[in-house]
């Protein structure tokens, strides 16, 4: 070696990082805490919305069912109510204090601070799907190390129950030789339950691989 030669020591790749590097980074490190934060804000706020409704903040509550207008049909039959006396109600009542003899031109016609109380932002099935999602994200942390995707043939197990449920509830009466029939806020749950538990198991394993490669790939030498 000449003596003008100089050793330069070898830079850390974690000090190498540029700013793009490190946000990518971060978010393959805590892309499941972010997801389920996501979750958590997007089902919490319209069941926040009938609390902030009863108790007079009526112009925020506006804002979110307003706002999941976009994700829902928010109709009050197969929504569920706070503040009054039952959380549920059926068509049958809903279209006795209306007034309204076609149940769906209440779509996007929110009950707030009406004699049932005030409804969530959200259809009880919804509430359900996004429900389990975030609580199928919350125990995927923990085996997140060891479980496999879910096969898309067991996948569609996950799926049939809310297929059936919702389209026998939209078509029937409609489709000759279907029954017109109003599903219960028991089967939206366990339907859109399902759904939601099958479409983590399904995606999740696969996004946390691929996070887990990114990972690797930042923190090789460069």
């Amino acid at each position: 070696m000449g003596v003008d030669q100089q050793v330069v020591p070898a830079t850390p790749a974690s000090q190498s990082r540029t700013a793009p590097d490190r946000v990518v980074s971060f978010i393959a490190e805590h892309w499941l805490l972010l997801v389920n934060s996501a979750v958590l804000t997007f089902v919490g706020l319209p069941i926040l919305a009938p609390f902030l409704a009863e108790v007079g903040l009526e112009r925020p509550a506006l804002w979110i069912y307003s706002a999941y207008r976009l994700t829902c049909h928010q109709l009050p039959y197969r929504s569920y109510f706070i503040g009054g006396s039952s959380l549920t109600h059926s068509v049958a009542e809903v279209e006795a204090v209306s007034g309204v003899s076609n149940p769906y031109a209440l779509m996007h016609h929110p009950f707030v601070q009406s004699v049932f109380g005030s409804q969530t932002a959200f259809c009880q099935r919804d509430i359900a799907i996004y429900a389990a999602v975030l609580l199928a994200g919350l125990v995927f942390g923990l085996v997140r190390h060891w479980l496999r995707p879910l096969p898309f043939k067991v996948f569609i197990l996950f799926l049939i129950p809310i297929a059936v449920d919702g389209f026998t509830q939209v078509l029937g009466g409609i489709v000759p030789g279907l029954p017109a029939r109003e599903s219960t806020w028991f089967l939206r749950t366990v339907t859109g339950g399902l759904f939601g538990i099958g479409g983590v198991w399904l995606a999740y394993p696969y996004i946390e691989q691929g996070m887990r490669e990114i990972r690797e790939s930042i923190q090789l030498p460069q």
